[in-house]
């Protein structure tokens, strides 16, 4: 065996051992999941750089591992985040503590949706790590039945059944366990002597319900809540978590879904009602990462098992309110609880980051502040938007040619164009993931579909508009069939044609917006953390932009359609 495959198998080795110290460790996890193991996390960290044992494999699967170990180390870290306060923090709590421990370069790579669509992600190989949670692991993920066993038996299930299925590791819990809860007004708990879930029974009929989107469709969430309760509402919707909160508290609705460490618990006037039934699983918050990637860098083990047990339910819902209420960023509130917990010098993690921004002081001060992030997020669109609708012109027109002379292809492929329009936007994004992954490709292939319909019916229908004595007349002078088209048909169509892309361009520019849903970026960024963070300036920053983006393509194109009927005319 030669250095760099002995290298490798002891690298192979060590991520092996610290796969059993972390299962072993969990015996010891009852006083970490209570916050009470700080020790005990100190401990194990040397342990998990233990030295490697002897089982290497044989020859080829050392070869196959060494490629997949060479692949990963050849890119930055990149770490994902799901589409939420508390999940964005601590995706940059890891990715600062790793280039603080690792001196890796570590991409932080947020807001990229719910679980599924992360983890669709993690397994793509479009991110490295992200942060999780046992129960939703437990239900959503391996899909198990019934409701989970005790915490520490919970932990112990997902982490072994996660490494067997899909080679992805769970390290060790960060402290705090995040469940499910429901929360009314304060007003409507006194009046109605509301204080646990099963207390809602006698006044269901009358209450309307607000949930997250997510939590509206888990078999963990409203559906399998509402059939362990007997729980039928007057009124059901779904709703952003962060508009809920203020729709609670301003009357429009009597129920929400929360996570128990929510700042925003903090900040409304709502009751946490007490799951008396103990429906909601355990929720022990934790990162998990690609085996491939804990191969490649096995330091990655040792460093994240440094925050196991340092994040008690209360430090984190301190910390979510910090962001939420005080506008702190992401990254700077990341930062200071490392810095507090001594495992980041301030040399460091000397990070300068947008993030949520200071939501104090007057408007007029913040968009001049983001004046260069702005700019940087219109490129970003602009070049989506308008990349995309070239694409789609480039393939539409000349389809609609084809289509003009052929009817009922046209019927057919008009038909399904059609169908693709209907398609949610943000179905229509999430599709994309597994083929394409996250980012601006995935968001130029649906930007391009968006596209297509108008475009290609536009240059359809303006050929088969042109006066058919025209056409014989230019056959009658000699025109061969593409000089017929070259000089009468397309001229007589532009306008028609330019319709479309005007009228698919505008389409983009605002579709693009939910580009930053799966991390593509663009003027979606401020809209979507400014939705979560109740935030309506941010929401502004990215809204008002985009607005006047898509009068400015409007206007540009439609000054295009009139020259290019004036030159048909001239």
């Amino acid at each position: 065996m030669n250095a760099a495959s002995c290298a490798h198998a002891a690298g192979t080795s060590t991520v092996a051992r610290a796969r059993l110290v972390r299962l072993a460790s969990v015996l010891l996890l009852s006083g970490l999941l209570g916050g009470a193991a700080r020790a005990q996390s100190d401990a194990r960290t040397g342990d998990a750089g233990a030295a490697p044992d002897a089982s290497a494999g044989d020859a080829s699967a050392a070869g196959g591992e060494h490629a997949e170990a060479d692949d990963a180390a050849s890119r930055p870290l990149r770490v994902g985040s799901k589409d939420f306060t508390e999940n964005r923090i601590l995706a940059e709590v890891l990715a600062q503590l790793l280039r603080a421990e690792t001196g890796l370069a570590v991409e932080v790579r947020d807001n990229l949706g719910g679980t599924l669509a992360v983890f669709a992600a993690l397994r793509a190989g479009e991110i490295d790590l992200y942060p999780e949670y046992t129960g939703t692991g437990w239900a959503v993920v391996l899909g198990e039945q019934g409701r989970p066993p005790d915490p520490l038996s919970t932990y112990a299930h997902v982490a072994r059944e996660y490494s067997r299925r899909f080679d992805v590791d769970w390290m060790l819990p960060f402290g705090f366990s995040n469940s499910y809860a429901l929360a009314v007004r304060d007003e409507l708990a006194e009046s109605m002597g509301l204080a646990t879930i099963s207390d809602l029974l006698p006044h269901a009929g009358e209450l309307r319900a607000a949930v997250s989107h997510e939590f509206l469709n888990r078999d963990d969430g409203w559906p399998g809540l509402s059939a362990a309760y007997g729980l039928q509402v007057g009124e059901l919707r779904g709703m952003e978590h962060g508009l809920a909160f203020e729709a609670v508290a301003s009357g429009d609705v009597d129920l929400i879904d929360a996570w128990t460490t929510d700042g925003k618990l903090l900040r409304f006037p709502v009751t946490v009602l007490e799951d008396d039934k103990g429906f909601f699983p355990p929720y022990h918050a934790a990162p998990i990462v690609r085996g491939e990637t804990l191969r490649a860098h096995p330091e990655i083990g040792p460093a994240l098992a440094r925050l196991a047990g340092r994040l008690p339910n209360a430090r984190m819902q301190a910390l979510n309110l910090a962001v939420e209420a005080d506008g702190r960023s992401y990254r700077d509130v990341a930062r200071d609880f490392l810095r507090d917990e001594g495992l980041v010098a301030d040399d460091g993690t000397a990070l300068a980051g947008v993030g949520a921004g200071d939501r104090r002081g007057d408007l007029l001060a913040f968009v001049r502040g983001r004046l260069g992030v702005t700019a940087r997020l219109l490129g970003e669109h602009l070049w989506l938007t308008g990349f995309a609708v070239l694409l789609a012109t480039l393939f539409a027109v000349p389809l609609g040619i084809a289509l003009a002379r052929r009817e009922t292809a046209a019927k057919v492929v008009l038909g399904a164009a059609g169908v693709i329009q209907t398609v949610p936007s943000l179905a229509l994004l999430a599709f994309m993931i597994p083929v394409l992954g996250i980012g601006a490709t995935a968001a130029l292939a649906a930007l391009f579909l968006y596209a297509l319909l108008p475009i290609l019916r536009n240059t359809y229908t303006g050929l088969r508009e042109v006066d058919a004595d025209l056409v014989k007349a230019a056959r009658g002078l000699g025109l061969t069939d593409a000089q017929v088209l070259r000089h009468v048909e397309l001229p007589l169509a532009m306008r028609t044609i330019m319709a479309g892309v005007r009228t698919s361009a505008v389409i983009s520019v605002g579709v693009a917006t939910l580009a930053a849903f799966i991390g593509a970026g663009g003027l979606g960024e401020p809209i979507v953390t400014g939705l979560q963070l109740n935030d309506t300036r941010l929401v502004l920053a990215g809204a008002v932009p985009a607005a006047l983006l898509a009068v400015v393509v409007d206007a540009l194109l439609g000054y295009l359609e009139r020259h290019a009927s004036a030159v048909r005319v001239g």
